[in-house]
């Protein structure tokens, strides 16, 4: 076999064996991002449970709303991946979040490194920043580590409002990029059910509710962050799909190669040993 044979071969199979692998990759992806969604109804689960008894002391303590400074700062959490292959992800969710906060005034708290990255790239300055989850049990740790970091700002300055910017799964050509605010906090969206009899509390109804709502905004953290984990692993599926679609091209076209070099060598010889043959003939 000729060298110019073996040199297609070897591409070849180095072609095969990165197929492989991100066909590996694809399927990891596509079962965190499964994993992630499956555990949604769980965390909207505590949600409702936090949100009922919200809504208990509500109802025992009438007129509460929440107090918002005049002035003070914006803070921006911004949840990005964690590890690499996702295409633009990063980029579409530092967009949305500079567009709609581009005050210099806004402190920002950055999740997943590459996150960390795109910011340093556009001299973007942040105030925190942390790994996002690499898998969907790390979230409710991770969760309370940014309402820690959140909640020792709010008790350092005054904040005007808090939000959170994070993607969407949806299997789309880019991901859907959403805004939700935290802080201030929104009571109206509770039910108030009225009883005959107050709810019996053995802490004082405003330290109750204090301590609730920051329950439940640790729970919209621990939904922000699994819904940005299923998203990101979207992303990579998506990256994987097209990846693995160049390689089945590069595939192609060296089979296409190998056979024309192939004929072209098989035609020499042939024109050769024809060649020799009509020498030796009388």
């Amino acid at each position: 076999m000729s060298g110019k044979l073996s040199e297609i071969e070897s591409r070849s199979a180095t072609a095969r064996q990165l197929d492989a692998v991100i066909g590996a990759m694809r399927g990891i992806a596509a079962a965190r991002s499964r994993e992630a969604q499956g555990r949604l109804p769980g965390i909207r689960s505590s949600a409702s449970t936090v949100g009922a008894a919200i809504g208990a002391v509500l109802a025992h303590r009438a007129g509460v709303s929440a107090k918002t400074p005049e002035r003070g700062a914006q803070i921006v959490i911004a949840l990005f991946a964690e590890q690499g292959f996702v295409g633009a992800f990063n980029e579409q969710i530092l967009d949305h979040a500079l567009t709609r906060h581009p005050s210099a005034d806004c402190e920002w708290l950055l999740v997943g490194t590459r996150g960390e990255i795109a910011a340093n790239e556009r001299r973007v300055a942040f105030a925190w920043s942390s790994p996002a989850a690499s898998h969907a049990d790390d979230v409710p740790v991770l969760a309370s580590r940014i309402t820690d970091a959140l909640y020792l700002r709010l008790d350092q300055r005054p904040v005007t409002g808090v939000f959170v910017v994070h993607a969407m799964p949806g299997i789309a050509a880019r991901s859907e990029v959403v805004e939700h605010r935290l802080i201030p906090f929104d009571f109206s969206r509770f039910r108030v059910a009225l009883r005959d009899l107050p709810p019996l509390l053995t802490l004082p109804a405003e330290r109750l509710l204090a301590g609730l709502v920051e329950a439940y905004v640790y729970v919209e953290l621990c939904e922000a962050l699994m819904l940005s984990f299923a998203a990101e692993n979207e992303a990579r599926v998506r990256a994987m799909l097209a990846a693995g679609a160049n390689v089945k091209e590069t595939l192609d076209e060296l089979t296409h190669r190998y056979r024309q070099v192939r004929q072209d060598e098989i035609t020499a010889d042939i024109v050769e040993l024809a060649a020799g043959a009509a020498q030796r003939s009388p």
